[in-house]
């Protein structure tokens, strides 16, 4: 058996992240995303859920107290990543089984398949120092970029304004709520458990953009 390398503090921050079996995909349609967008807010609770599945309406669910508080996520086809810092000692764990575990039964049931859906355990960085954590911020909501512009890193991006269209459209991240945008999915972020790097929209866009554009020649 395994030992995970990072243990999981009350307090301190992780980014984890998790793909498919054999990098397969793991959202097909919008049913799915949207699915998994709801389980991260409804599983993050200490009640057992009995699902009644209409989408907008587990928004409302009223959990309780919660395992954890999420500062970010974004969803990709074949994985996921998600920002977190527990309330509890062992509260990751229990949240991330719950995730993982509902939205397989869920995925498996659609798909008539059997057999574990994820590649094994999730996996997880400690955010030790405040300059990698906001990094992250960064590093989680421009990961949808790969799908327009898959070399954008090394090679750069001509048309800057085409990838933040593009990225206001993704509706599979948290980029949005970000950006103030009233809907569903703001009750996903718990926010206030995260330091305030970007106190209003325009802080952070300017953030998203400075990373867009680190490797433009001077």
């Amino acid at each position: 058996m395994s030992i995970r390398k990072v243990v999981f503090v009350p307090g301190e921050y992780y980014h984890i992240y998790n793909r498919g079996n054999s990098k397969q995909v793991i959202f097909h349609d919008k049913q799915d995303y949207n699915r998994f967008l709801a389980l991260l807010y409804a599983v993050n609770s200490k009640q057992n859920i009995i699902f009644r599945l209409v989408f907008n309406d587990m928004y409302k669910f009223d959990r309780g107290e919660r395992f954890v508080s999420i500062g970010g996520y974004c969803l990709m086809p074949n994985h996921f990543h998600l920002l977190l810092t527990e309330t509890e000692d062992g509260s990751i764990s229990k949240f991330m089984q719950k995730l993982t575990t509902a939205y397989s039964m869920y995925y498996n049931e659609k798909y008539a398949r059997t057999g574990s859906l994820f590649e094994g355990k999730f996996k997880s960085e400690h955010a030790d120092n405040d300059r990698y954590l906001k990094y992250l911020f960064s590093y989680i909501h421009l990961n949808p970029v790969k799908m327009i512009d898959k070399n954008w890193k090394t090679d750069g991006i001509k048309n800057k304004q085409k990838v933040l269209e593009f990225l206001r459209n993704y509706q599979y991240s948290s980029y949005l709520d970000y950006l103030g945008i009233n809907r569903f999915e703001n009750a996903i972020l718990n926010r206030e458990a995260f330091p305030d790097y970007f106190p209003n929209k325009n802080e952070f866009t300017k953030e998203i953009f400075e990373w867009l554009s680190f490797n433009d020649e001077d």
